[in-house]
């Protein structure tokens, strides 16, 4: 279990993080699909609950 943690920290010390200012870009990014993407279902939902209603 030793051995698993020692080559889990060499490995993390390989790693390339991105920086504070990427950390933001990426995130809001992130944010505005999850927005648009809600929204769009959100519409289509809409249209398709009123098109069952009209034919019901």
């Amino acid at each position: 279990m030793i051995k698993f943690f020692k080559s889990v920290g060499k490995e993390m010390r390989l790693v390339t993080w991105p920086s504070a200012k990427q950390n933001r870009h990426d995130t809001g990014i992130v944010i505005v699909t999850s927005i648009l993407f809600a929204s769009y279902l959100g519409l289509l939902d809409l249209l398709f609950g009123k098109l069952t209603q009209l034919f019901m």
